[in-house]
Parts: C-alpha cells; sequence; structure tokens
C-alpha cells in the first residue's frame, strides 16, 4: 500500500514524499540516504501520513501536498485521523 507522508525536519521545515514502506523510509531519512532536501536536516520527525491506493494517486496526492502553504500542510497533520468507513460528517 503506498502512502503519503509529511516529516518536519530539524531545522522546522517540512517535506512531503510518498513511499511503500513508511518505517523503512523515515530511517533513510534520518541515515542521511532519503533525499538530498532531508540530508542536512535531520533528524526528520514524522508529522502525517495518509494511505493511497497506488503510486500514481499516492504522486498526485503528494504533488497535491506540495502545493499547499505550510499553514495548510500544518493543519492537515494536525487532524486527526479519520476511521475507516466514516465520512467527516457521520454522527457519531
Amino acid at each position: 500500500m503506498w502512502q503519503v507522508y509529511i516529516v518536519r525536519c530539524r531545522t522546522g521545515e517540512l517535506y512531503t514524499g510518498c513511499t511503500i514502506d513508511l518505517e523503512r523510509r523515515i530511517e533513510q531519512h534520518n541515515r542521511g540516504s532519503g533525499s538530498k532536501f532531508t540530508r542536512s536536516r535531520r533528524p526528520v520527525v514524522l508529522l502525517y501520513h495518509e494511505q493511497c491506493g497506488d503510486r500514481s494517486s499516492a504522486l498526485k496526492r503528494e504533488n497535491q501536498i506540495k502545493r499547499m502553504s505550510r499553514v495548510e500542510k500544518t493543519r492537515l497533520a494536525l487532524r486527526p485521523p479519520q476511521r475507516p468507513g466514516r465520512s467527516s460528517g457521520s454522527p457519531g
């Protein structure tokens, strides 16, 4: 299952990416082999992740998030996770 994620770097900057193995990817970022951007901004802390069906939908969602402002990304990361099968407007 593909996942899109947001990490906060040591410098406070946010990085968005996608992967099929989130734990391994975070470890790569923290070892300095994850991405050029995070290499000099270690350690990183996972703020947010969401599942996507396939690589194509993960890449599309990653690009949507990357176009968001920092405030929008922070709001997204702070939003409580939704339980599967429930819409945000369901009573409950």
